[in-house]
């Protein structure tokens, strides 16, 4: 037991010796160390605070860099916060223009539009204006080259005449008075022809032809009218048919003067819409030739009934082809008539 002790004892005082030992050493390390000079310490410490000074003046540096960095930064966003609103009012400006443009354009087309249709209404309205003033002066009967109620604007006459049995036993001399008298009002036409109501020429091989006028041969068609003879139905709805077909042009002012007594066709309206058929109405409404008609009495022994139906049916046909129909009452009439040397002759009567 005393001798575990002892070894205890010695085991304690040897562990003591050895950490003194140690520390000692560290010690002399120290005493040693350079570190352990004062000077070496004291410029170790003016060193650091070299650096540290340096440190600090960089950092000032830096300090002063990054606030004028950031002041520009402030001032470039800032710069770019304008330039973003400048952006998106010149945008919000350019949609609004380009709206309006539009809206511009779309009115302009439609402005367009709506102009030329109603350059189009005014012109067909101009149009359309004109052309009833030329029909109002077409149809007006009496004007300044009217002579007895009978216009004679006409360069051309074609004269229509009743061949009939009654037109010659009881009218023949009249109706030759009366064309003289017609010849009279035209001093000098371009062209003249002589038909029968059936459409014949008086003078053979013309048809189609006008006959140059002159004072011999207004002298001449009276002596050829005084032996003509022509067998007639008393129907000048024919014969006018026929006179438009061969002789209208144009080019040329026509009239046709019908003389007669009777109509003996089926119908008027017949008669009306025939001549209505060939005698259209130009773009003015002027007829390709004007007809105009002397109606003469009814003859001794002739039927009145024919003799009335000629006159309404001349008046009516009269009036639709810018034309005047007269009607004679006061004429010489026949008790019989003589053909003596070849020539009709007019026996009695009043």
């Amino acid at each position: 037991m005393k001798r575990k002790q002892r070894d205890t004892e010695i085991f304690s005082l040897s562990f003591l010796d050895v950490i003194c030992c140690g520390f000692g050493a560290i010690i002399l390390l120290l005493v040693l160390s350079e570190f352990g000079q004062p000077l070496v310490i004291e410029k170790s410490r003016n060193d650091l605070e070299l650096q540290l000074k340096k440190l600090q003046e960089e950092l000032f540096v830096i300090r002063g860099d990054s606030e004028r960095l950031e002041r520009e930064l402030r001032g470039r966003v800032d710069l770019l916060q304008k330039e973003r609103l400048n952006f998106a009012r010149a945008a919000g400006e350019m949609s609004s223009l380009r709206g309006q443009y539009d809206t511009s354009r779309q009115e302009a087309a439609v402005s367009n539009i709506v102009e030329n249709e109603l350059l189009s209404a005014f012109q067909d309205l101009q149009a359309e204006n004109q052309r009833l003033i030329q029909m109002s002066q077409a149809r007006r009967k009496l004007n300044t080259q009217a002579v007895g109620g009978i216009p004679v604007d006409s360069d051309y006459v074609i004269f229509l005449i009743d061949t009939s049995g009654s037109m010659q036993g009881g009218h023949w001399e009249t109706a030759m008075e009366v064309m003289r008298e017609i010849l009279d009002i035209y001093p000098r036409l371009r062209g003249l022809q002589i038909v029968d109501d059936n459409g014949r020429e008086l003078f053979a091989g013309t048809r189609g032809r006008w006959l140059p006028d002159s004072n011999n041969l207004r002298g001449d068609i009276v002596q050829r009218m005084r032996n003509w003879r022509a067998f007639s139905d008393s129907n000048p709805a024919d014969g006018i048919e026929l006179a438009i077909k061969n002789y209208w042009s144009a080019d040329k002012r026509i009239s046709i003067y019908v003389l007669g007594d009777e109509f003996t066709g089926e119908t008027i309206q017949g008669a009306l819409d025939a001549v209505d058929r060939i005698n259209r109405p130009d773009e003015t409404g002027r007829r390709r030739v004007r007809i105009h008609a002397v109606g003469f009495p009814e003859a001794p022994g002739m039927t009145p009934f024919t003799n009335i139906r000629f006159s309404a049916l001349m008046r009516a046909m009269c009036d639709r082809n810018d034309g005047t129909f007269v009607g004679l009452t006061n004429v010489k009439t026949c008790g019989m008539t003589m053909i003596i040397g070849g020539v009709t002759t007019c026996v009695g009567g009043n």
